[in-house]
C-alpha cells in the first residue's frame, strides 16, 4: 500500500496490492498508457478482483487519488500536533516532503507530476484539494497578512509552494543531483527573507 509513514501489512490485502500496482504504473507510464490488464499483472490479482473492489481503472485512479490526499492530511496533522509556530510547521512540512521525495518517490511524483485533471475531471486539482488548502492557511498564519489582499496571499503561497514544487520536480527528473533536504536551510532562509518574515522576533 502506498503509505508515507505507515508500514504496509504483510501480506497485503488485495485492494492495497491493486493501489500499489496502479501507483507504480501510473507514475511510470501515465494513466492513459496503463490498461486494466497491466494493473492486474503488476498486482498479481484477477481482473475480477479489480472490478469487485474498484469497478474498473477509473475507480482505481479515484481511490488512489483519495488515498494519497489522506496521506498528505495525516502528514499535516502530525506536523501540527508536534509543532506550534505556523512558520515552523511550514518548514517541517517542506522538510518531510523533501525527505519523502527520496524515500517514497512514486507517491511524491503522483502528487507533484501527475496531471490528475486529465483522468479525474470531477475531482479538484491536487493543489486545490484539502491538504494544500490547509498548507495555504498555515502559510497565511506564518506571515503577518491580516491586511494582505487576496492577490498578496496568492503571491506568498506561490513563492513558497512554487519553489518547493519546482525543486521536487527537478529532483524527480534527476536534474537536482543532491537530496533536497541538503539545501533546505538555504531555501528557507531565502523564502523567509523574500517574504519579509523575521523568525527571530
Amino acid at each position: 500500500m502506498p503509505y508515507l509513514k505507515r508500514q504496509a501489512s504483510c501480506p497485503e490485502p488485495i485492494d492495497c496490492k491493486i493501489l500499489t500496482a496502479a501507483l507504480n504504473l501510473f507514475v511510470k507510464s501515465g494513466y492513459h498508457n496503463v490498461s486494466i490488464h497491466k494493473i492486474q499483472e503488476e498486482a498479481d490479482v484477477s481482473i475480477g478482483s479489480i472490478y469487485r473492489h474498484f469497478n474498473g481503472k477509473e475507480g482505481v485512479a479515484q481511490a488512489l487519488y483519495k488515498h494519497i490526499l489522506n496521506e498528505l492530511d495525516e502528514l499535516i496533522d502530525d506536523v501540527i500536533a508536534n509543532t506550534q509556530a505556523p512558520a515552523k510547521q511550514i518548514e517541517e512540512i517542506i522538510k518531510q516532503l523533501f525527505e519523502h521525495t527520496e524515500t517514497h518517490p512514486e507517491i511524491i511524483s503522483y502528487i507533484f507530476h501527475t496531471k490528475h485533471v486529465e483522468f479525474l475531471p470531477n475531482e479538484p486539482l491536487m493543489f486545490d484539494a484539502e491538504p494544500f488548502t490547509r498548507i495555504k492557511n498555515i502559510i497565511k498564519l506564518s506571515i503577518d497578512s491580516n491586511k494582505a489582499s487576496e492577490m498578496e496571499l496568492q503571491i506568498n503561497n506561490s513563492l513558497i509552494m512554487g519553489s518547493v514544487t519546482k525543486l521536487i520536480q527537478l529532483r524527480l527528473d534527476g536534474l537536482a543531483k543532491k537530496p533536497l533536504v541538503e539545501s533546505l536551510d538555504i531555501l528557507l532562509e531565502k523564502l523567509w527573507q523574500g517574504l519579509g518574515v523575521d523568525l527571530e522576533t
